[in-house]
């Protein structure tokens, strides 16, 4: 399958290449390298160098089913988590083509991965089709916490850059808020959207954007109503 890239500024596509042997789920940006990580069915991750015409520099195979999911640890940028429907999330080096180890405790297919943001803890966060959301210390490789709730696949999940919150979407058709250290619930959204899909937010604000079925929601943490809502 291929990977299109476009000029943001202009829509033009600049580039379009064959990339993976099957559907393409995420495609993750470096945060100071001219480098993407793309993730794929065909149970491979792959690096490429936008620098070097899009050059695929590095191909990482251990995955033993499709891969929905990689994130670039911001604090660490030379290692990256992949999530897979092996049930499994993988820890890797850019510049090692095996990883450097395997974080397993989901009874299902792992869908999404979030690394904490903050430079106090080594946390990495996966939500799966057991329906669960699990909190990972991955310097000791242990499962600090297991957040339960959702009553459908967790499909999205998210440390707030700014909040001490915990944000989890799911195909149950609700967003929870679940507070960054005690863990405790601290609401559950539901605009009858139908299934959440994605999640968002930016530096530097309260923002939080959500993907549904019918539509897409911008809402501030801390009020109940939507700032916008762009229903299909």
């Amino acid at each position: 399958m291929r990977l299109r890239v476009y000029n943001y500024n202009t829509m033009e596509k600049v580039k379009e290449f064959e990339a993976h042997a099957d559907y393409i789920r995420y495609v993750e940006v470096h945060p100071s390298q001219p480098l993407v990580l793309s993730s794929s069915d065909d149970m491979s991750i792959k690096l490429w160098n936008w620098e070097q015409n899009w050059e695929c520099i590095s191909s990482f195979e251990g995955h033993s089913h499709y891969v929905m999911m990689a994130r670039f640890n911001s604090k660490d940028t030379n290692t990256f988590a992949s999530a897979s429907l092996d049930r499994s999330i993988r820890v890797w080096g850019i510049n090692a083509h095996q990883p450097h180890f395997a974080l397993e405790g989901h009874e299902r297919g792992v869908n999404c991965i979030d690394y904490y943001p903050g430079g106090d803890r080594p946390y990495l966060l996966s939500g799966a089709d057991d329906k669960l959301v699990k909190i990972w210390d991955y310097q000791t490789k242990a499962c600090v916490q297991t957040l339960e709730g959702h009553t459908n696949n967790v499909c999205s999940v998210l440390f707030h850059p700014r909040l001490p919150v915990i944000v989890s979407a799911s195909e149950d058709g609700t967003v929870r808020i679940w507070h960054a250290h005690t863990y405790r619930a601290e609401t559950t959204l539901n605009y009858g959207l139908e299934r959440a899909w994605s999640i968002a937010a930016a530096d530097g604000s309260n923002g939080l954007a959500v993907g549904y079925d019918e539509g897409t929601v911008l809402l501030k943490l801390g009020h109940d109503d939507p700032v916008a809502s762009l229903d299909v």
